[in-house]
């Protein structure tokens, strides 16, 4: 019996709620296949912070290199300042364990209502790999005269040769092993921000005669917004640079029906990986059993398959079709029909009566 050692991070509001239900599936799973994990849970959030002033105590990076992986619920708290926690815990843990990619299913599963006009779960199944440490978030740059009319800001996108090619040759690979269109979009704007993305359409190109089998092309970060909403069926997966990342995953995630089912991974594919729902905190419905975990459950199958167990991340995503198609009448927080809870057993019970492919 293969064992695995996973760190958990319930975070704050109603991470803890939904972590609780991916705990379950992961029971489950673990139940039906044979797969045993070693929990280990880990209270850093804004409650450690507001208690004690620390945000990520000594030893805690090294600590979390030794897992396999890390199952996080989520960061905010509403009486910490913003930037404090997502800076402390979730930059730094990206940074520090080197968590280059940050990857992001963006499937419209059946039942699930769709913002979208005529589109179905066959027009919008695509994945977009972030790069995930540098650009604008590399956090260079710096501020002179604050406070006064001459005030400057300065914020540095740093992009270098290693940090695009590893992300790009990723993505390649991953269009691969997913083996359907094998089409790869390079999302960026070269017309404009013509030093960075110069760096990155020369290195995907570059890398792309080494995937013959891969059908290659690029897009403005404008258009690809526009054809998000307009003709999503166009993609399968795309790279791109940090920030840009961080813009179209999060409309990505409206056009599959929301946060309640988005989930992603920041992933070191040498190292240790941490997988999380993207909706945050939610602190308004902390404590009330109301809010979606497919999302946590879903990150939990990403993270089974990082780990090589693609059957138990199929199995879970197959349950979560069992539950959107059939049983939610909302993904909304309180418009389920069914409490938070009840979700999560909804899960199990189909983990344990559906096929393993």
């Amino acid at each position: 019996m293969k064992s695995y050692n996973i760190a958990v991070i319930p975070g704050d509001g109603t991470g803890p709620e939904v972590i609780r239900e991916g705990m379950k599936v992961l029971d489950a799973v673990s139940a039906r296949l044979g797969i045993k994990y070693n929990f280990k849970y880990h209270d850093f959030g804004g409650a450690r912070y507001l208690r004690t002033g620390e945000v990520l105590p000594d030893g805690a990076i090294g600590e979390l290199k030794k897992y396999d992986a890390i199952y996080l619920g989520a960061i905010g708290h509403p009486d910490v300042k913003p930037g404090i926690l997502e800076k402390g815990i979730l930059l730094r843990l990206r940074f520090e364990l080197d968590q280059y990619i940050n990857l992001r299913p963006v499937t419209l599963y059946p039942g699930v209502e769709c913002p979208l006009k005529n589109k179905n779960p066959e027009d919008i199944d695509f994945v977009v790999v972030r790069e995930n440490t540098e650009g604008l978030y590399a956090g260079a740059g710096g501020v002179l005269k604050k406070g006064t009319p001459d005030e400057v800001a300065v914020q540095e996108s740093i992009n270098t040769r290693k940090g695009v090619e590893r992300c790009i040759r990723f993505a390649f690979e991953y269009c691969r092993k997913r083996d359907k269109r094998k089409k790869l979009t390079l999302c960026g704007k070269t017309n404009v921000l013509t030093f960075a993305f110069d760096l990155w359409e020369r290195t995907f190109y570059e890398v792309a005669k080494e995937y013959p089998d891969i059908k290659v092309d690029y897009a403005h970060v404008d258009a690809t917004t526009m054809w998000f909403v307009k003709n999503p069926e166009w993609f399968d997966v795309i790279v791109t640079d940090n920030m840009f990342g961080d813009i179209i995953t999060d409309l990505g995630a409206m056009i599959q029906g929301g946060m309640g089912i988005a989930a992603g991974g920041n992933i070191n594919p040498e190292g240790v990986s941490m997988f999380e729902p993207i909706g945050g905190s939610a602190p308004k419905y902390t404590g009330m059993n109301v809010v979606n975990p497919l999302a946590a459950i879903c990150a939990a199958g990403m993270m089974l398959e990082q780990l090589g167990e693609d059957k138990a991340g199929k199995l879970i995503e197959k349950a979560v079709i069992e539950v959107t198609g059939k049983h939610l009448k909302s993904l909304a927080a309180g418009k389920m029909g069914y409490s938070t809870t009840e979700v999560g057993d909804l899960v199990v019970k189909f983990i344990s009566e559906l096929s393993v492919d």
